[in-house]
């Protein structure tokens, strides 16, 4: 099977690509790199030709809702219009857990993608995921080794990004499901303790500080809207596990 795979160089996408590739399959990488310009919707029609599902991992650094909403909302109308164009049936979209329920910052530009996925008309099929283990890394060296880092208060309950890619991948390749079971990692953790250890595990000395993020979206981090629902599929590795593999 020819599955697109729409940001198959990230953080996901390069986890999706190795296990359709695992199963049998061929995994089409839609990125500048390959001719594709997803934002400006150049050559991505082509690329879906003989494809039968298209899984989007696309992502952006943005912290504000506009650039996040002007990014997904334009990557997901530009997918959805190649892919009807070219006659795929399944768009496989990797959302993440507490979108809808608070759509600010960052977030805004999911819950904009769900909206626009279901309402699209044609098959389709969303898996929410609880934030990677990964994430606790990019807060980490968003400043220099041995300088503050100021990490907003957050109950999270990370999911390997590899078993993200896997439940993707075997999700694109059957039938279009809808809404998947939420995708949640094993344990319910503290973020800034996330981050204090990925900083000791990396012989970095310095400082996390921990600040509450006024407002709706700073209570949605803290008060469990991110987390896996009661009825989510929890992954199998914890944080330490993949922090002491990453680190070895």
């Amino acid at each position: 099977m020819r599955v697109a795979v729409a940001g198959g160089t990230g953080v996901v996408g390069r986890h999706v690509v190795a296990a359709l590739a695992a199963s049998g399959h061929e995994a089409v990488v839609l990125s500048r790199a390959t001719g594709v310009d997803l934002e400006r919707g150049a050559g991505v029609t082509e690329a879906l030709r003989d494809c039968t599902a298209v899984i989007d991992v696309t992502s952006v650094q943005a912290l504000g809702a506009k650039r996040s909403k002007a990014f997904f909302g334009g990557v997901t109308r530009t997918l959805l219009a190649a892919e009807r164009e070219a006659g795929v049936g399944h768009h496989v979209a990797l959302s993440i857990v507490g979108a809808a329920e608070a759509p600010s910052a960052y977030y805004a530009g999911k819950a904009l993608q769900e909206r626009l996925v279901q309402e699209s008309g044609t098959g389709w099929t969303l898996l929410r995921a609880t934030q990677f283990h990964e994430f606790a890394a990019q807060l980490a060296v968003r400043s220099a080794p041995g300088r503050l880092r100021i990490v907003p208060a957050m109950t999270s309950q990370p999911v390997a990004a590899a078993e993200v890619g896997a439940a993707l991948a075997e999700i694109a390749v059957g039938a279009p499901r809808g809404i998947e079971r939420d995708l949640a990692g094993p344990r319910v953790e503290d973020m800034p303790s996330l981050v204090r250890r990925y900083l000791a595990a990396q012989g970095d000395h310095g400082r996390v500080l921990t600040v509450a993020l006024p407002g709706r979206w700073g209570k949605a981090l803290r008060d469990g809207t991110l987390l896996g629902g009661p009825q989510a599929r929890l992954g199998v590795q914890p944080f330490d596990e993949w922090l002491a593999a990453t680190t070895s």
